[in-house]
C-alpha cells in the first residue's frame, strides 16, 4: 500500500486557510524577536527519525501482547507501513531494523522497496537477548558478558552476522544493547562480567568497516533486577572509549532510573563528542516504551534544548542517528508513532526558538529568574504552525493523524492483509 500526495492533499481541505493565518502570524510575532522562522522551518523539513521494524506491529509486556488488526506479516509490509508513515509526516524517512526478527530473504527486493518510499535503512540491531530456535548456546546466563566461552562466541558472532546483514542495506551504525546481568546477590562476579563484555565489544569493534559506528546502549535494569552489565551512561562511555573513535553510546529516554537528569547526560557525551544515537519513548516509572511526549513533554523540551546547543556548539560530536523505541499494545501502532513524530518536531522547534545569546548572557549574570523564563517563553510557544509549514514543504499532511483517519488506512491495511495477521518479530 502506498499513499499518492493527491490523496494527502485531499485530507487537507480548508483547513490550510486557518494555517495560513496561524503561520502568517507568528512568523510575524518571531520574526520581531528576532528568529529566522526560515531557518527553523528549514531545520524542521531536513529533520529525520528511524522508525523500528519492531513498532510496526502491538507490542506488550511481559504478562501478554494483544494484536492489532492488520498488523505487518513480513518486512515487506513493514517497509510499506513506514513509508506511509513517511508520506503523511515526511520525517520517518528511515527504518532500523532488528535482526533476526527481520533478516531480509531478497536483498535487492528489499532494498527497492524502501527506495520506492524515499526510505533508507539506518542502524540495524542485534538481538542477544532471546534464544533462537536453531541456536546451540543459550543466553539464560549471559551473552557477550557470558562466563561460558561458546555462548560469547556465538553472541559474537550474532553481531558480526548483523553488521554483513547491514552493509548489504547501507546501513553504516550496528546498535548494541545488552539484557546481560543477574538477579541475585553473588550470581556473578561483576568485575569478570564487565571485562568479558569490554573483550566481546573490542572483537564487534574491529568487524566494523571503517565507515561504521558502534552504539553501545545501557539499561539500569529489567529483564534482571539485581545487576545489568551495562547499567549507566558511564559504562557505556566507559566501553565506547575502550572500543575506539567510532564507538559511541546510545541514550534511550526510557533507560533511566526515575528523575535523573537525561539533559545533563546528553550535554557530558557531546561535549566529549561520544553521544552517537538517541532513542525516544516516554515513560512515567521504569521503561515503559510510551508515546513521546506523553508524559513528560517539557523533560523532553529540556533534553532538545541541549541536543540543540551540541549540535551548534560540539563539532568534535558526529551527527545523531535519532530512532523512535516505543511499542505498546493498547494503540494503533501507526497512530501511535505519528504521535510520537509530532511530538519530536514540536520539541525540536521549541529548541530552536530558545535564543542562546540571551540565555548565556542571562547566565554569566546569575540571573535566575531571567533563564528560566527564556526557557519558558520558548516550551509555551505553539510551534505547530511552525511543524505544520515544514511538512508541507516536503508534501506531507498537514494534520498527519487526521489524514491517517480521513483516507480509513487501518481498514484499507485491514482487507489487504487480513484482520488477523500478527507482526514478525514480536
Amino acid at each position: 500500500m502506498q499513499l499518492t500526495k493527491d490523496q494527502i492533499r485531499s485530507q487537507d481541505g480548508n483547513h490550510l486557510d486557518r494555517h495560513n493565518k496561524d503561520y502568517d502570524y507568528l512568523a510575524d510575532r518571531l520574526g520581531e524577536a528576532g528568529t529566522d522562522v526560515e531557518g527553523v522551518t528549514d531545520a524542521l523539513a531536513a529533520f529525520q527519525v528511524a522508525v523500528p521494524s519492531w513498532a510496526l506491529g502491538a507490542g506488550g509486556t511481559r504478562f501478554g501482547r494483544f494484536s492489532f488488526h492488520g498488523e505487518p506479516g513480513s518486512l515487506e509490509q513493514k517497509i510499506d507501513d513506514v513509508g506511509i508513515l513517511h508520506a503523511l509526516t515526511q520525517t520517518a524517512g528511515a527504518v532500523s531494523l532488528h535482526i533476526p526478527w527481520d533478516t531480509p530473504t531478497d536483498y535487492a527486493a528489499v532494498k527497492q522497496r524502501a527506495e520506492n518510499h524515499g526510505l533508507v535503512f539506518d542502524a540495524i540491531n542485534s538481538n542477544t537477548f532471546q534464544d533462537q530456535p536453531d541456536a546451540e548456546h543459550s543466553y539464560k546466563h549471559g551473552s557477550l558478558s557470558a562466563g561460558d566461552e561458546g555462548a560469547r562466541r556465538q553472541a559474537i558472532e550474532h553481531n558480526l552476522e548483523v553488521i554483513e546483514i547491514g552493509s548489504k542495506l547501507g546501513s553504516k551504525s550496528l546498535t548494541v544493547w545488552l539484557a546481560d546481568g543477574t538477579n541475585f546477590p553473588g550470581q556473578r562476579n561483576f568485575q569478570r562480567n564487565l571485562m568479558q563484555t569490554e573483550d566481546s565489544l573490542k572483537q564487534i569493534y574491529a568487524g566494523l568497516p571503517a565507515d561504521w559506528k558502534l552504539f553501545i546502549e545501557y539499561k539500569p535494569y529489567e529483564p534482571n533486577f539485581y545487576s545489568t552489565v551495562i547499567q549507566d551512561w558511564g559504562t557505556s562511555f566507559m566501553l565506547a572509549n575502550a572500543c575506539g573513535e567510532r564507538a559511541y553510546t546510545l541514550v534511550d529516554l526510557g533507560h533511566h532510573l526515575p528523575n535523573s537528569n537525561i539533559e545533563q547526560i546528553v550535554s557530558t557525551l557531546m561535549l566529549k563528542g561520544k553521544l552517537g544515537g538517541f532513542h525516544f519513548n516516554d515513560s512515567k516509572y521504569g521503561d515503559d516504551d510510551l508515546t513521546v511526549g506523553s508524559i513528560k513533554p517539557y523533560a523532553l523540551f529540556l533534553i532538545f534544548n541541549e541536543l540543540v546547543y551540541g549540535m551548534q556548539n560540539n563539532p568534535q560530536n558526529p551527527d545523531l542517528a535519532w530512532m523512535i523505541d516505543a511499542s505498546h499494545n493498547i494503540k494503533d501502532p501507526l497512530e501511535d508513532l505519528i504521535q510520537s513524530l509530532e511530538a519530536i518536531q514540536e520539541a525540536y522547534a521549541k529548541a530552536l526558538l530558545v535564543d542562546q545569546n540571551r540565555l548565556a548572557a542571562a547566565q554569566r549574570d546569575h540571573d535566575v529568574v531571567a533563564c528560566q523564563e527564556i526557557l519558558q517563553d520558548a516550551y509555551r510557544t505553539d510551534v505547530r504552525p511552525l511543524v505544520q509549514r515544514a511538512r508541507l514543504s516536503r508534501g506531507g499532511a498537514l494534520d498527519p493523524l487526521r489524514a491517517y483517519r480521513g483516507l480509513d488506512v487501518r481498514n484499507l491495511l485491514i482487507r489487504e492483509r487480513g484482520k488477523h495477521t500478527v507482526a514478525t518479530g514480536l
